[in-house]
């Protein structure tokens, strides 16, 4: 009986490979694959491991599609969603491994932690009963033993500074949300600034709620900043889009080979959407969603696109479970923007790794630093539908007004800080020894901005810091990379002393896109033939 599930199984996940083919008998050649794991399973000299020749096969025909079709394995599909629906069940802390022990880098602003009195700065050493220092702990162990149903609990043992007795907590896990906003606040006097790191199932509602805010701060203009992020769901962005246009506006469409052409337009979402003048902040890490918001923007002349070519990612998944809860995410179709843009950049069927080299190559031809070395073919060729400028589909988005990549700053020394993951830990262990006088002398963040400095001590101390982390003090790298050391230290003060929005608040500051952006607002005479 066992046997015989076990083909079940592999004829149902052949199946879903093969069914779109099967008018033209591809299903012939899904029965010779079954019959071929058959013989093998029944004649082979060595025992034969049905599910992972399955999950192997599997892995091998989606490997020869496209770069984006993959397959997902049971143990991985809540990670891979968890991004993405916006929530996880469990404690709700951040939290950092340093030397064997697990730290409380900030409690969840609402989360069950906040609510039983888990303090940034907290060590865990128990749960559950069980001590967990000196054991190796790494970070997937972390999630085994504080996650759970929302509902259960979970005891913890905390060692906080000042108090000499180990404190006792019994903490009942909830829904964590995970937020794909990562800042919002006023740039300027009658500037917004908004940050999404994804496009999730919570995304609209807390990008609505950013709005509301800031549009009680006065807010006139708005810079919407998608740099890094990937995308997530389709539907998500084009109803983010919603708020930024009337009604009626055609956002993106897909089509695909037994997909239909489906066109989303804006709609009405329970508030007028915003009028002012719109900036949005690209780079090579903005992908698919991302890349369906700008081009949207940009066709419809609705805003200026500051910052580097976008990724490039056009395709669309279908996420496609199978019976043993693994599942595949299929490409299905391919996205156009409004004025018919497809945005993929080209790629070799089988050949993931030249495709994912593309930034790479980026890289080394110039293109980040230098929007000359840009070239798209006549053939690609479209025009925006009010204005009338020329854009280029079949590779990302090109924005309207290029910023270079920054690297004045960079040192190999830097590069190793940054590796090794050294200024991080240092800027927590910092702030940890140093919290009670902070929040004493910097009780709010506008006093903190104004007046925090991190002076050649502290510096000093993250040298040393690196050093007992076997990274060699290069004075060399050092003079080159001190000012960006110094913002970053501050922004991850920042992080933990406020929350993680305050970093970005101190280091947009010294960032070229952002500044750009802020210049466009101030000169938009200069630009205004760029959007209606």
């Amino acid at each position: 009986m066992r046997m015989k599930k076990r083909f079940s199984i592999l004829i149902l996940a052949v199946t879903l490979v093969f069914t779109a083919g099967a008018q033209n008998n591809s299903s012939f050649s899904a029965y010779k694959f079954v019959r071929f794991v058959q013989y093998l399973s029944a004649n082979y000299v060595d025992t034969i491991n049905v599910n992972e020749l399955v999950d192997d096969a599997i892995i091998e025909i989606l490997g020869q599609l496209d770069p984006h079709s993959i397959y997902i394995s049971k143990e991985d599909v809540q990670a891979m969603n968890e991004p993405l629906e916006g929530n996880f069940e469990g404690i709700g802390v951040e939290f950092n491994i340093l030397n064997d022990t697990l730290m409380v880098v900030n409690p969840i602003s609402g989360g069950p932690s906040e609510r039983v009195g888990i303090m940034a700065g907290d060590r865990i050493i128990a749960i559950d009963g069980k001590p967990i220092t000196g054991i190796g702990l790494k970070i997937p162990d972390v999630h085994k033993l504080l996650r759970g149903p929302k509902g259960t609990k979970v005891d913890v043992r905390i060692l906080r500074k000042g108090i000499a007795q180990p404190l006792d907590f019994t903490i009942i896990r909830d829904k964590i949300p995970i937020y794909s906003i990562d800042a919002s606040y006023m740039a300027r006097p009658g500037v917004g600034y908004i940050k999404i790191n994804r496009f999730a199932a919570t995304t609209e509602q807390e990008f609505v709620e950013a709005l509301e805010k800031l549009e009680k701060e006065k807010m006139a203009d708005l810079i919407v900043d998608l740099r890094n992020n990937g995308g997530g769901f389709l539907n998500s962005a084009y109803e983010l889009a919603s708020y930024l246009f009337e009604p009626g506006k055609l956002i993106v469409y897909t089509q695909g080979r037994n997909s239909p052409r489906t066109d989303y337009f804006s709609h009405f979402r329970g508030r007028k959407p915003f009028k002012g003048r719109l900036v949005v902040i690209t780079d090579e890490g903005s992908a698919s969603a991302s890349e369906i918001l700008a081009g949207a923007i940009q066709d419809w002349d609705r805003g200026v696109i500051v910052g580097r070519r976008t990724f490039g990612k056009g395709l669309v998944q279908n996420q496609l479970p199978l019976p043993d809860g693994s599942m595949i995410r299929l490409t299905v179709a391919k996205y156009f923007t409004p004025s018919g843009r497809a945005i993929q950049k080209p790629y070799t069927k089988g050949d993931a790794k030249d495709y994912y080299l593309d930034l790479e190559k980026r890289f080394n031809t110039g293109e980040l630093f230098n929007q000359d070395s840009i070239h798209f073919p006549d053939s690609l060729k479209y025009t925006t539908l009010v204005k009338k400028k020329i854009v280029y589909g079949g590779g990302g988005i090109m924005p309207d007004v290029f910023v270079p990549l920054d690297t004045a700053y960079y040192s190999t020394y830097y590069g190793k800080l940054v590796r090794a993951g050294v200024i991080n830990q240092f800027a927590i262990t910092w702030v940890d020894a140093n919290r009670e006088m902070l929040k004493k002398k910097y009780p709010r963040f506008d006093v903190y901005s104004k007046h925090f400095e991190v002076t050649p001590t502290i510096l000093d101390e993250l040298f040393t810091f690196a050093e007992s982390q076997q990274i060699v003090r290069d004075n060399e790298g050092i003079k080159t990379s001190t000012d960006e050391l110094k913002v970053q230290l501050k922004g991850l003060f920042a992080q933990s002393l406020f929350g993680s929005g305050f970093y970005y608040q101190v280091t947009n500051e010294r960032d070229e896109s952002y500044l750009k952006s802020l210049e466009v607002l101030n000169s938009w005479n200069r630009y205004k033939h760029l959007v209606q």
